[in-house]
């Protein structure tokens, strides 16, 4: 398909959308009023214009007709508009320039807070979490924003979205190495999901990704942990989780690295290590005198 056609009539769309904004703000535009048509009018030029540029394929053109068209519509005092078009702007940034991108969803996401809708701010705020991880990665940043995205949720009572953007800050902390931060999360979000019905069974999970946390910093911190895991949340004390942890601790006490990996390996057969747990056996595994460095 032939987009070259397209942008070439966006770029006249967006040479029209400026003269109506130029003749809305002259003197006699102003003395025969219609400058607000004018303003709507161009609003939606440049929406066209960068639906046009998108077509073409050219995110950036595309961003900043979006972004052109938000702030006349914030002019216009229509906030859902200016904030829905600063959101489109974002998406065409994201693939082009996304640090442009993340500016012009902080930007979004001010109007939202401003209007109270803390849900479509938080989404928003998961949007910047993801670029920070995927595009330009910067761990810390991704968790200052899921860290908030959680906190507008809380706020709202969606509680099982707020622990999706913990679990992803438990995540990130302990791969950080900010062990105290991840356990925390990890047991929060291990009470929270213990006590429903259809979430208990993923406690296990979280319980014992703490107490790789804990054994990670200290061997009889992680004994403890799982002690009062195990009275806390009676199900954990006969999951696989549980017992490979206490052959780990056995393992670790007697520095023997051979049954470690055996342990891991054994568990590693029916459940399948991802990378996260991988890279936690393997820092355990380092504290053993002798250790080769891996848990083959």
């Amino acid at each position: 398909m032939d987009t070259s056609g397209k942008e070439k009539e966006a770029m006249q769309l967006m040479a029209e959308a400026d003269k109506k904004v130029k003749s809305s703000g002259s003197f006699l535009g102003g003395m025969f009023g219609g400058s607000h048509h004018k303003v709507e009018d161009a609003c939606e030029m440049y929406a066209r214009a960068a639906n046009m540029f998108k077509m073409a394929k050219n995110w950036t053109a595309a961003g900043n007709a979006f972004c052109q068209g938000a702030r006349l519509h914030m002019q216009l005092q229509n906030k859902l508009d200016s904030a829905t078009s600063f959101v489109d702007a974002g998406n065409a940034y994201k693939k082009a320039d996304p640090q442009e991108a993340i500016n012009c969803i902080n930007a979004a996401i001010d109007i939202y807070t401003d209007m109270g809708r803390f849900t479509i701010a938080a989404k928003h705020h998961i949007t910047i979490a993801e670029v920070y991880e995927s595009e330009l990665v910067d761990i810390e940043k991704a968790i200052a924003h899921y860290e908030q995205a959680a906190d507008y949720y809380k706020g709202e009572e969606s509680n099982s979205s707020a622990n999706k953007c913990l679990l992803k800050v438990g995540h990130y902390s302990a791969q950080l190495e900010q062990y105290p931060k991840a356990i925390e999360i990890y047991e929060q979000v291990a009470t929270n999901t213990m006590d429903n019905p259809l979430l208990k069974y993923n406690a296990k999970e979280y319980f014992f990704k703490a107490s790789l946390c804990h054994f990670i910093v200290d061997e009889l911190n992680a004994k403890l942990a799982i002690e009062k895991y195990e009275e806390m949340f009676p199900a954990f004390a006969d999951s696989r989780e549980c017992k490979l942890l206490k052959k780990l601790l056995d393992a670790h006490e007697e520095q023997n690295c051979e049954a470690f990996t055996e342990a891991v390996k054994e568990f590693d057969s029916i459940s399948r290590l991802d990378q996260w747990l991988t890279t936690m056996l393997l820092r355990i595994k380092k504290t053993i005198q002798g250790d080769a460095g891996d848990l083959k």
